[in-house]
Formats: C-alpha cells, sequence, structure tokens
C-alpha cells in the first residue's frame, strides 16, 4: 500500500483546496453533528452537491461518460481529506453516491448507466434503500415484499422499514422478491423504483432524537416496468450484495472525513469546557481519551486506504469493508460519549434551551449515534464475516 502523491496528485490537492477556500457555504457550521445531514440542512445540501458536481470534484471514480470524473481513488482520497481538512458539509444524496450509482454502474445497462448516475451526482434525483423489512432485517433473505409479473410491468406489493431518505427521495434500491418456489437466496430482484409512482406510501418514523430520519414505506400494486430491473430476475442477490459492500465502504471509509470533523469539533469544545477553573484539556485523563481518538481515527482512514488499494488492483474489497465499518461504528459511538463526558449536565439539555452547548447538537448525535452498530449490517453480522473471511474460522 503505496499512498505517497505524484507531482500530478499533489498539484490535484491544491486546486481542491482552493475551491474549497472560495466555495464553502456561508451559512454552514460543521459541528459533531455533521456526519448525519438534518432537515434543516436539505436545501442547503443539495445546493453544495450541486457546487460539487459542476466543479467536477464529486464521483471522481466513476466513468465519465457516465456523469464521473474518470480518476483513481488516490485523487478520491485527496479530495475527502481536503474536505476534513476544511470542514466541508456532507453531500445529501450518500446513499445515492455512495451504493446506487456504483451498484448501477456494475450491473446496469448502457441505458442505465447514462440515465441515472449523472442525475445522483448532481443530485437532482435523491436515492433511498429498501432492503430491511419488518420480518427480514439481519436475514435480508427472508424479504416478503412480492413482485409479480404482468406483460411488461412488475406489480409490487409489500412494505419496507427503516428507509433513511424515503421521504425526500425521488427513486429507491429495492429489493424483492419474484420467485417464491425457489431457495430464498435465488428467487429476489433488484429494481431501480420511481417513488413517484402510483401505490407508493412513504410514512415517517419518529426516532429517538425527534426526528424522522427513517421511514416506513408500503407498496400496494405498484407497476414498475422491465427495464427497472438492474441485473436479470432472480438474480437480484448478487446485486444487493454489491451495494451492500458499498454500503459499508461508505460507513468505514467515506464517514470517515465526518468522524474528523466531528473530532476537531469535540477537541474545541474541550478546551472551551472547564473543570475546576481549567480547560478540561489540561487534564491528564481527558488528553489520553482525545487522543486515542485521534489515533483511531487515524487507523480507520488506513483501513480505508487498504480498500482503496485494492480498488487500485481492479479487485472489489470484501471483508475490508467489514472491518472499516466495525471500527467507523466503535470510534464514533466513544467520540460521542465522550462529547457527553465533556459537557456533563449540559449534557441533559436539547435543541431550544438557552443554556444548550453549541445549540445542542451533541445530545442530538450522540443519541443519533446508538443505531449505528445495527445500520449497514449489525457489529455482529461484521464480526463474522471478518472472523470466517479473514482469520478463516468455522461458521457459527
Amino acid at each position: 500500500m503505496d499512498l505517497s502523491l505524484t507531482p500530478e496528485q499533489e498539484a490535484f490537492g491544491a486546486t481542491v483546496r482552493a475551491w474549497l477556500k472560495k466555495s464553502m457555504p456561508r451559512e454552514w457550521k460543521a459541528t459533531g453533528s455533521s456526519e448525519i445531514p438534518r432537515a434543516e440542512q436539505y436545501e442547503l445540501l443539495r445546493r453544495w452537491q450541486r457546487s460539487l458536481f459542476d466543479a467536477g470534484f464529486i464521483g471522481l471514480t466513476w466513468p465519465k461518460e457516465y456523469g464521473g470524473g474518470g480518476l483513481t481513488f488516490m485523487e478520491e482520497l485527496i479530495l475527502q481529506q481536503e474536505m476534513a481538512l476544511a470542514k466541508a458539509p456532507p453531500i445529501l444524496n450518500v446513499l445515492g453516491v455512495g451504493m446506487a450509482g456504483p451498484t448501477i454502474i456494475a450491473w446496469g445497462t448502457e441505458e442505465q448507466k447514462k440515465r441515472y448516475p449523472p442525475k445522483i451526482l448532481s443530485c437532482e434525483e435523491i436515492w433511498c434503500q429498501g432492503y430491511s423489512e419488518p420480518n427480514a432485517g439481519s436475514d435480508l433473505a427472508s424479504l416478503q415484499t412480492r413482485a409479480v409479473q404482468d406483460g411488461e410491468h412488475w406489480v409490487i406489493n409489500g412494505q419496507k422499514v427503516w428507509t433513511s431518505f424515503a421521504h425526500v427521495s425521488e427513486y429507491m434500491m429495492l429489493l424483492a422478491r419474484t420467485d417464491p418456489n425457489v431457495p430464498k437466496h435465488k428467487g429476489i430482484t433488484y429494481f431501480l423504483l420511481d417513488m413517484k409512482l402510483p401505490g407508493v406510501t412513504v410514512k415517517p418514523l419518529r426516532q429517538l432524537t425527534g426526528e424522522a430520519e427513517f421511514n416506513e414505506v408500503f407498496f400496494d400494486n405498484v407497476r414498475v416496468h422491465e427495464t427497472q430491473v438492474l441485473g436479470s430476475v432472480n438474480n437480484g442477490w448478487a446485486v444487493g450484495l454489491t451495494t451492500l459492500m458499498y454500503e459499508r465502504l461508505t460507513l468505514g471509509f467515506g464517514l470517515q472525513v465526518r468522524l474528523r470533523i466531528a473530532l476537531d469539533g469535540l477537541i474545541d469544545l474541550a478546551r472551551r469546557m472547564e473543570k475546576s477553573g481549567r480547560a478540561l484539556t489540561k487534564e491528564p485523563v481527558m488528553r489520553q481519551k482525545l487522543a486515542q481518538l485521534w489515533i483511531d481515527t487515524e487507523c480507520l482512514k488506513y483501513t480505508g486506504a487498504r480498500a482503496i488499494t485494492k480498488l487500485l488492483r481492479g479487485e472489489m474489497p470484501g471483508p475490508e469493508a467489514s472491518t472499516g465499518k466495525m471500527a467507523w461504528v466503535d470510534t464514533h459511538q466513544r467520540l460521542q460519549e465522550l462529547a457527553m463526558e465533556i459537557e456533563g449536565p449540559y449534557s441533559q439539555l436539547w435543541k431550544g434551551s438557552e443554556w444548550a452547548v453549541e445549540g445542542g447538537v451533541w445530545p442530538q448525535s450522540f443519541l443519533r449515534s446508538r443505531a449505528n452498530s445495527i445500520e449497514g449490517g449489525t457489529t455482529e453480522i461484521q464480526k463474522n464475516i471478518i472472523a470466517e473471511r479473514l482469520l478463516g474460522l468455522p461458521k457459527d
């Protein structure tokens, strides 16, 4: 793994740095809560993603003919590092850019690859992921949403749950059962579902933070044209695994940038909070905890770099994505727990309180972080993948 930069790559970093300096939205303020887009930020982040697209700083590794930059993953790594240093806003269409686009490029027809990826990058079309169901979460292959063929269309009935951003999405990555008479992994098809089709109903779910980022989605005789199948009929499990791999890469490596920004914010917070008349950063134990978090974010960066090395060789990362995802979860949750320790009794104050520190964003982010060990594949599942595929241990 060689992370040394060529002169051309160093020049690219300087170009990104200069652009960020002049283009950052004035109204943006990075905080410990900046890893997950919030409802009040949606329009700002949509405009921000569009400006990244116009400047050619998103989808760097995607082929040029599909709206991307045609560059290598080293340029992507440089871009992410510069974004972290500048404390830049996140993109809004994170599921589209991180998961839907790469999956479409890997499995789509030429028409699909020219139709969808450019609008994903420009944030004209936001995507959500229709995988989990009330009775199919970790055991995803048990999903019951049905799709029955009727001429050129598939008629879909069923329900998805915990669907992030469904309430603002134009399209969904949907897994549905198309053949109930074969083993459960073999009768699934992957659809590119237009969320505006008749029969699609989205119901937001109020979560612990008080926000409604997640949703239930119901399908009542939704007619999807056969051209919206991604891959082939009954091969959706293989296509879906590609999406899951990219999801774990996004969580493990992509969100490392947001994690570093949050850590910088936490260090600033510790400098301003006092105990016994002196800043918390003067306390030896606190300094050790902050230093350990910095070390862990660096380790996470290089774990992501290992996955990038595979991509540079033309290989698909596998267990490395699980390692990165699990490391990100552990580090992020410990970071948010330390934020609560730093704020002390102020950590009980919520948005709207005049006494809340930094507007109450840290307690909100702490509560949201509890879901990290479940979403994108539970920590227990990631441990099984690592044990079996990296360590060669027997299946449980």
